[in-house]
């Protein structure tokens, strides 16, 4: 299993990883929700068409360090991040709670 923390996490998030051309565009779509969250890479923009949910998005450089987080509706398309090389998404509300902010250092352990 896949998880990841930040300096505030006190327990390690479930992570699902999206690394092939295939999982990425799939993403959350045609879900009802997501138990934890699911890491997008490489990846620098995001939408929510056909979403089923709103989202919270992080995305992150390459030191994995969060460059910004915005919450998107259904139906709406993100603006490219040109410096992000990864994109984090979870459910509405899911990244106040795990203290991913601006700043904030992902850091993701394989087990």
């Amino acid at each position: 299993m896949t998880t990841f923390t930040t300096e505030e996490t006190s327990e390690p998030v479930p992570l699902e990883l999206a690394t092939t051309a295939r999982a990425r565009r799939r993403g959350l779509l045609g879900r009802p929700g997501i138990e934890g969250a699911l890491l997008l890479t490489p990846a620098n923009s995001v939408h929510t068409l056909g979403m089923r949910f709103a989202i919270d998005v992080a995305y992150l450089d390459r030191s994995s360090r969060v460059l910004a987080v915005r919450t998107m509706r259904p139906g709406r398309l993100g603006l490219p991040r040109p410096r992000a090389r990864q994109v984090l998404e979870a459910e509405a509300g899911a990244m106040e709670r795990w203290g991913v902010r601006r700043g904030a250092r992902i850091t993701i352990q394989h087990a």
